[in-house]
């Protein structure tokens, strides 16, 4: 009979750790493009695993990881949400720009982070990574482990999309 390795005993967590972490970081710093919100969405995935050890099958503890991970996120964002449409109702500082381009730039903002959204995972990565970190194609290429060609096309597609959703760009 097979031995059932428990997520409650401390060294296989810290091996689930050892193992888990920068993956579970890799996927929650694209979701959200910001480093300690994803490292704080890793060290809460942990906690909670830890918390449920009783309950986690140690052949499901990555996938484990990565929902709560993800619902972390959403229940961040949702809150992120109120608190913009919180921060819209007390009146803004005075500028001197006009209403209409102030709608129009939210407007833009929208449809920008809504086709990020869409893009496929490999598309978004490529696109995030070199637009946000600043990275290279070479620097991609060999973070992702694929060629310099793959990175070009992915990014193409990318902007492709980009392009074709938000028109005038």
């Amino acid at each position: 009979m097979k031995e059932l390795k428990s997520v409650c005993d401390s060294k296989i967590f810290e091996i689930l750790y050892n193992k888990y972490a920068d993956d579970v970081y890799g996927f929650m710093f694209y979701k959200c493009g910001n480093k300690s919100l994803a490292e704080d969405f890793v060290q809460e995935s942990f906690v909670k695993m830890w918390s449920n050890c009783k309950k986690v099958i140690f052949e499901k503890a990555k996938a484990y990881l990565f929902m709560v991970a993800n619902n972390l996120f959403i229940s961040d964002y949702r809150h992120q949400k109120v608190v913009l449409e919180h921060q819209k109702i007390i009146p803004n500082a005075v500028t001197s720009e006009t209403p209409e381009y102030v709608l129009e730039e939210q407007e833009f903002l929208k449809k920008l982070q809504t086709v990020i959204g869409n893009l496929s995972e490999k598309q978004r990565v490529v696109f995030l990574m070199n637009r946000i970190d600043k990275k290279k194609y070479k620097e991609i290429a060999l973070e992702l482990d694929i060629s310099v060609k793959t990175v070009e096309k992915r990014m193409s597609a990318a902007l492709k999309e980009i392009r074709t959703y938000i028109k005038g760009i």
